[in-house]
């Protein structure tokens, strides 16, 4: 297949000038949406394309703008119909400044913008399905369907796929399967330092000796928080700490907090808002949790605590299912089941030092071998390929919808 960058270099050679990609999302702050949004730029920038992200900003902008692609605020995140109607023409006026080829729109909101902006500039339009979204009413399904539009629908897992294409109608001709990527340079067990972790366990003011289960997720109800404090409780044991990674406040903190309380567990758990260094938290957890009610498209915390070595239990729906080998890598449970979440922390507290390792080193090959952001971004800038030199791309060799 040729790569981006040969692509890049023919196109300059030919006295043209280096394709041109605008990614458009709502925000650019923390989540898998925003992480790929950044890596794909990263990964253009590389390659000698052109990038430009727009969104309302964030804290990743400057990530970005190191990687050398463009950030342009618009206010990308409104659902407000007359909001959205004027990014229409501000994403028109965009295209034709920075001369983009194609627009690839990773939400919905700006979905719609985007797609008018195309239309009116004769522009290539790219879609990705973060999640299988929901059906709950024809107005929502006519809402969420803008992202079935593009020319080329790419799904973050065949899970979402399957959605994509049985509820949305996306023909496999226009649909691709892109799973997520692990950073290896990041997420590397080898490459976090005693010192991180050690930082990191004062700052959380965790116990010695006391193991550590993680559950990293924001502080939403499906995030299955409170199937944990429920497992903890039918687990019966007091010597470990449950350490809740995320950011959130309102009603739904609240609640969680006085559960927490009145099952008698202050002592076990704590919240920590969001971390800076997943990877040491990660290192520093002796099992990591994704205890999501709700099936997610793919499972971030399911694959980077897989590739830093720890075991990890995760409810058995959605991405989940794709990423994490039952019994091999790590344990998969049923949905809102406390009691099977015990019994699994009780397994994998419980695990010999010898068979850790085993798992540990069988999961770590397995994220390796098949979740790298390289062929994550590898994969992303050959769509962008096919669509713009059809008569030099060659598909993937394991078909327009990967099995």
């Amino acid at each position: 297949m040729t790569t981006a960058a040969e692509t890049s270099t023919a196109a300059g050679a030919a006295g043209t000038r280096p394709p041109a990609v605008l990614q458009v999302l709502p925000r650019l702050e923390s989540g898998g949406v925003e992480r790929g949004t950044v890596e794909v730029a990263q990964a253009l920038s590389a390659a000698g394309w052109k990038a430009v992200v727009a969104s309302a900003g964030g804290p990743m902008v400057r990530e970005l703008e190191r990687a050398g692609a463009v950030h342009v605020e618009l206010p990308l995140a409104s659902k407000n119909p007359l909001v959205m109607r004027r990014n229409v023409e501000r994403l028109t006026e965009l295209i034709r400044r920075e001369q983009i080829d194609i627009v690839h729109a990773r939400s919905r909101a700006p979905a719609w913008s985007a797609l008018a902006a195309t239309r009116r500039t004769g522009r290539h339009f790219v879609t990705t399905f973060h999640n299988a979204y929901g059906t709950e009413s024809w107005l929502k399904q006519r809402y969420n369907g803008v992202m079935a539009r593009g020319e080329r629908v790419i799904a973050i897992s065949r899970f979402v796929a399957e959605h994509a294409a049985s509820v949305y109608g996306v023909p496999p001709e226009r649909l691709r399967v892109i799973e997520r990527g692990v950073d290896f340079t990041r997420f590397d067990p080898e490459r976090v330092s005693a010192e991180r972790v050690i930082q990191l366990a004062r700052e959380w003011r965790l116990p010695d000796g006391l193991p550590v289960v993680m559950l990293p997720g924001r502080l939403t109800r499906w995030k299955g928080h409170l199937v944990l404090v429920d497992a903890i409780a039918k687990l019966g044991r007091h010597g470990l700490r449950c350490v809740l990674v995320g950011s959130g406040n309102g009603r739904y903190r609240r609640q969680l907090v006085d559960t927490i309380a009145r099952r008698g567990l202050n002592e076990v758990f704590q919240i920590a808002d969001d971390c800076r260094d997943m990877p040491a938290a990660y290192k520093l957890a002796d099992l990591v949790v994704s205890a999501s009610t709700r099936p997610e498209g793919f499972g971030r915390v399911i694959a980077e605590g897989q590739a830093m070595g720890r075991p990890v239990i995760a409810t058995d729906h959605g991405g989940a299912r794709e990423i994490l080998r039952d019994d091999e890598t790590g344990w998969l449970v049923p949905p809102g089941d406390g009691r099977a979440l015990a019994d699994a922390i009780a397994r994998a507290l419980d695990l010999p030092q010898s068979k850790r390792l085993t798992l540990a080193e069988r999961a770590i090959a397995h994220m390796r071998a098949h979740f790298s952001t390289k062929a994550m971004t590898d994969r992303t800038l050959a769509v962008y390929e096919e669509i713009l030199f059809p008569e030099a791309a060659q598909l993937d060799p394991r078909g327009p919808v990967a099995a």
